[in-house]
């Protein structure tokens, strides 16, 4: 490996710290990673926008203000790529979707502002499945991404772009969005770590539904320590997001003890879900590694009856107020999943709303309850290996069938509904090679607990071997 591929596959902190001593130039660190990706994004088709020119000239602008001496942010000078439904003034958003495939906003979305205020450089968009509907990317604009461990196999989604993008060293930070698992999935597997916060924890904007607490943004990173800097950039409040958060930024993460922390492991979420045998072999010892780092751990599971159900009633009710006009108007231009969740919303009823939100009040104070005798709870992040790209979705897991699109992801859309904070960080590699993630779930509104539980777990294992690209 070369210096400059090493460079690469450095952690966001120490490059952030690199570039505001000016050990090495933005514009430096934005060429070893154009040049990475130019090398290595043909095979993988994780970037499907890039503006290598704009970004030569945010780099030389950042080089500029350090050598002025103006106070930078805390991500001056990191390669950014922005997922593809997150608008980008100047720069065409396509949300997968052949119907917006010329769009060039002419605003950036919170988060992305956000980022660049905090001094990312934009180099691109990653790809995602069409309106991020799935966690599998691929779509019929830029076609399918693939996995940076096993060329031909699954990226994840719907942020599988970015999730590709930092395993493979073609930039330092990336950001996603989740209702499913659209973080959790890809990070796992692609052996990087996703964080869905809190809702409302980092604010949405522009969105036609601000109240709903289903769909989050959040970032992702090669390190716990990445998405705890990254967070802190795009986390806090917006006056105009009525469920924003204040964000508890406390500084560096803690040297990784945790004596004295109960932690409930639930390796099926309590005869939920169906688990592939190789994911189960992989976390056993990731559990392990939790208690010799001195928590006390029990097999236990929040009661999450109901959770299917207030999931696929709001998911569905999003989709038909999302995307039912197109459907209707349109169902040649979207794909078979999305109007099938559409319809489903369609014909939903006040009566089936009401009883969902009340479902869902139920769910909350039973996680809470939880939470009061358990700090983290601990679980898969997904119920399967990366599989094949030409597979949809798997439709059956350890003899299971899995009837639709959704039922696969269970392990993480049973957790959205709860509104707790939900991290996926590399439990390791099965023996064939392949990454598996483990979930780390805390209760509402702690993110920075899971943050740090993730962060000692992830000292404690040591880094997972690179891609061998």
């Amino acid at each position: 490996m070369t210096a400059d591929e090493e460079l690469c596959l450095r952690p966001a902190t120490e490059l952030a710290a690199l570039v505001r001593d000016r050990a090495v130039s933005a514009r430096e660190l934005l060429e070893v990673h154009l040049a990475r990706i130019e090398r290595l994004d043909p095979r993988l088709n994780a970037i499907v926008t890039l503006d290598p020119d704009g970004a030569r000239a945010a780099a030389d602008a950042a080089d500029a203000a350090l050598a002025a001496g103006d106070p930078v942010g805390p991500l001056h000078g990191l390669p950014v790529a922005h997922k593809d439904t997150h608008l980008t003034a100047g720069m065409r958003t396509t949300w997968g979707s052949p119907v917006h495939a010329d769009h060039v906003p002419l605003r950036d979305e919170l988060v992305v502002e956000r980022l660049r205020r905090a001094g990312a450089i934009r180099v691109g968009k990653t790809n995602t499945p069409e309106f991020a509907a799935g966690s599998h990317t691929f779509n019929t604009l830029f076609g399918v991404t693939h996995n940076p461990y096993r060329h031909g196999l699954s990226a994840g989604g719907s942020s599988g772009g970015a999730a590709a993008a930092l395993a493979a060293g073609l930039v330092p930070v990336a950001e996603g969005s989740d209702m499913g698992g659209s973080l959790r999935n890809p990070a796992a597997f692609c052996g990087v770590v996703g964080l869905r916060p809190t809702p409302g924890r980092v604010p949405t904007w522009p969105t036609a539904m601000a109240w709903t607490q289903l769909s989050v943004q959040g970032p992702m990173g090669r390190t716990v320590a990445d998405v705890a800097l990254v967070l802190g950039a795009v986390a806090g409040p917006d006056p105009r997001v009525p469920i924003s958060l204040e964000h508890e930024d406390a500084g560096p993460l803690g040297a990784g003890d945790l004596t004295g922390r109960r932690v409930a492991w639930a390796p099926d979420l309590g005869g939920r879900v169906s688990v592939d045998p190789a994911v189960r072999a992989a976390l056993t010892p990731a559990v392990g590694v939790v208690e010799r780092l001195g928590a006390t751990v029990e097999e236990a599971c929040p009661d999450l009856d109901g959770a299917d159900d207030v999931f696929g009633t709001l998911r569905a009710w999003l989709f038909e107020a999302t995307f039912g006009e197109l459907c209707r108007r349109s169902p040649e231009l979207v794909k078979e999943a999305i109007r099938w969740n559409a319809e489903l919303g369609a014909r939903l009823t006040g009566a089936d709303l009401a009883f969902a939100e009340q479902e869902h009040t139920r769910l909350f104070e039973r996680v809470v309850e939880f939470f009061e005798r358990y700090d983290v709870l601990l679980a898969p992040t997904t119920q399967v290996l990366p599989f094949p790209v030409e597979q949809e979705y798997p439709t059956e897991i350890d003899g299971v069938e899995q009837t639709d699109y959704l039922q696969w992801m269970r392990s993480c859309t049973l957790i959205s509904p709860t509104g707790c904070p939900a991290l996926s960080v590399p439990a390791g590699l099965t023996p064939d090679g392949l990454p598996v993630g483990l979930q780390i779930i805390g209760p509402p509104r702690a993110d920075r607990r899971v943050l740090e539980v993730g962060h000692a777990f992830e000292q404690a294992r040591g880094p997972l071997p690179a891609p061998a690209l």
